[in-house]
């Protein structure tokens, strides 16, 4: 760990005028993080009322050349609300979310929310049994599916165990100018909510801390996806925390989120931060390196939401003029790798960079909040640091059956002490959520969260993020669970069995996929194209494993456990095996075989995984 890296408390007095200065608000923030009243109100939809309070004629989103204001957003919500309490669903009832980022999301999701039910955030890559799979994990009483999606819920309607499977279908664009023509199957939501009442529905007023508000969906360490129960608690604590305690945005900032909105990083933290504000949310869209200045600068964007990969892709394009003549200067996010911080706010002219560390299911994180450089920040909440066992998988224990903290500059696992204000919410699967909870840790009956991420401690209750443990890896923002893509790989014909594991690119963030697989058939004989086809019908984008090794000895431990370690250290590194390996490069529908001068270029970041 470098010096430089280390937070001293000398390093906090050039902070202190600003922290002097946003005192007041960041109490409020602060406050809002820590409410406990079960009987207070709460939630997204009483935090945008208060925004349309604050600043009825502003801006409170804006998308595909379209600006509404609070009053008008909130009217349209408000029918939205009032259609479905008229149709009886209410408090505790899931609806599937199946819809690309555009302001008719938004505008859904805070309808719902007024009325306490569970938005069910589906990602919008996901087919087929991946899809079955989370829809019904979340048992929805109805899906509102938007756009082309109609085609791939279509698929699977009849495996669906849903109340209604006439789903609600919104266009693609202005559904309140242009409705469009709902598909066979389908009810055009559009049309349905123009007679509703643009009043605040009263039961706004009836949602607690502990009622859920969304199911956001994490791959876990294993198998497929998992939904979490993130209840309005958590909604408030995003508003709390980022936008009053660390951001401190106002009524003219607008942040472009061109973030996915199914997860919590755009939803919550990006979202929360500009409601505090009152300011507006720029629905950016998917994301695009070569436009997002040009896109930054046409909406007059102050700050935006980022992941690592996201910042890494936009130093990657030539420089060009619109890298310092648009308006942005702070932005949220988490992944941004210390090796390319100073770098990229020197070139974007960036004032602040508020990374954070948070994962939708746990209870403790990490936010930038004083502005330091090269953290994913600063942590007040009861955490520890622990030795791990990477070949073990799992924390170490001394003689007496206790975990060891780690010193200052060693990485360890974190783990969050679950407490009545740090509480762990868990997962719709009971048996998933027992198998994250640590107990006896540090004295008898004392149970902690685990995270599966190491991180390294940097002084003064800030750390850095290291890496992930176990059986899943971060790839496009995303959680692989090699156990999914295990599972794609070995109902391949010709695929014997398949170990799946993440490895580093230079000048990547995170990990991709790689596999070793053992073939009934010499690989020089198989088809990697067709094998490539199947496994895109079974498995979202970023989960396609990027190499292949091809070895017909899988290495176990003593307890029948896969040797992935060491298939970590080698990797793709030819000179590390003597195992045929293929890579699936970019804009290619097969692998290649990997050779000596491919993987030079690879090394060189020639290739644009």
């Amino acid at each position: 760990m470098s010096n430089r890296d280390t937070i001293t408390l000398f390093k906090f007095i050039p902070k202190l005028p600003t922290i002097l200065r946003y005192l007041p608000e960041t109490i409020k923030g602060l406050a809002m993080t820590k409410i406990t009243d079960e009987n207070r109100p709460v939630g997204l939809g009483l935090v945008f009322e208060d925004a349309v309070k604050r600043n009825p004629n502003g801006f409170a989103v804006i998308g595909d050349d379209r600006y509404y204001t609070y009053t008008e957003f909130n009217k349209w919500s408000n029918r939205i609300a009032n259609y479905f309490l008229s149709k009886g669903f209410k408090k505790g009832d899931a609806v599937a979310i199946f819809m690309e980022d555009t302001p008719e999301l938004l505008a859904v999701i805070l309808g719902l929310n007024k009325i306490g039910v569970v938005c069910a955030m589906i990602n919008t890559s996901q087919r087929k049994n991946v899809l079955v799979h989370s829809i019904n994990l979340a048992k929805a009483k109805v899906a509102i599916v938007a756009g082309h999606l109609y085609e791939a819920y279509d698929e699977v309607k009849e495996e669906l165990q849903i109340e209604r499977k006439d789903a609600y279908w919104l266009n693609s664009g202005n559904t309140l100018s242009n409705p469009g023509k709902a598909p066979e199957g389908f009810i055009n939501l559009a049309p349905q909510i123009t007679e509703m009442s643009n009043e605040t529905p009263d039961t706004v007023n009836k949602i607690f801390i502990h009622d859920s508000a969304f199911y956001i969906y994490t791959s876990g360490t294993t198998g497929l996806p998992k939904a979490v129960d993130f209840n309005h608690n958590r909604t408030m604590k995003a508003v709390g925390g980022f936008g009053h305690s660390t951001m401190h945005l106002n009524k003219n900032d607008r942040m472009l989120v061109c973030l996915p909105f199914y997860h919590s990083t755009a939803l919550a933290v990006c979202w929360g931060s500009v409601l505090a504000g009152a300011g507006a949310v720029i629905v950016g869209g998917k994301f695009s390196a070569s436009r997002f200045w040009d896109t930054a600068i046409r909406y007059d964007a102050t700050c935006f939401g980022y992941v690592g990969e996201l910042c890494r892709y936009l130093l990657a394009q030539p420089e060009k003029v619109t890298d310092k003549t648009h308006k942005i200067r702070k932005m949220v996010g988490n992944g941004m790798r210390p090796a390319i911080w100073d770098e990229f706010k020197d070139r974007f002219i960036i004032d602040d960079i508020y990374e954070f560390y948070a994962s939708s299911e746990g209870n403790v994180g990490f936010t930038n909040t004083f502005g330091f450089d090269r953290t994913m920040g600063f942590s007040p909440m009861d955490y520890a640091v622990v030795k791990y066992d990477r070949e073990a998988d799992a924390p170490v224990r001394d003689d007496n059956g206790r975990m060891i903290k780690v010193k200052r500059g060693e990485a360890g696992l974190l783990i969050g002490k679950i407490t009545p204000k740090t509480p762990f919410d868990g997962y719709t699967d009971k048996e998933k959520t027992k198998s994250v909870i640590l107990e006896n840790v540090f004295e008898e009956g004392d149970k902690y969260f685990n995270t599966g991420d190491l991180i390294r401690d940097i002084g003064m209750r800030h750390a850095q993020f290291v890496d992930r443990t176990g059986d899943t890896f971060r790839w496009k923002s995303e959680n692989v669970s090699t156990t999914e893509v295990e599972n794609a790989l070995n109902s391949y014909p010709g695929v014997v069995e398949s170990i799946v594991y993440g490895v580093e690119i230079p000048q990547t963030v995170g990990r991709c996929g790689m596999a070793q697989l053992n073939l009934d058939t010499d690989h020089e004989k198989f088809n990697f194209e067709n094998f490539l086809t199947a496994i895109r019908e079974r498995l979202p984008a970023y989960a396609v494993p990027l190499f292949l090794r091809i070895d017909d000895q899988v290495q176990q431990t003593g307890t029948f456990k896969y040797q992935k370690s060491k298939l970590k250290d080698q990797a793709y590194d030819l000179e590390e095996q003597d195992n045929p390996v293929y890579v699936l490069l970019p804009k290619t529908d097969t692998y290649t075989r990997l050779t000596p001068e491919i993987q030079e270029k690879i090394d060189h970041g020639e290739y644009p995984f």
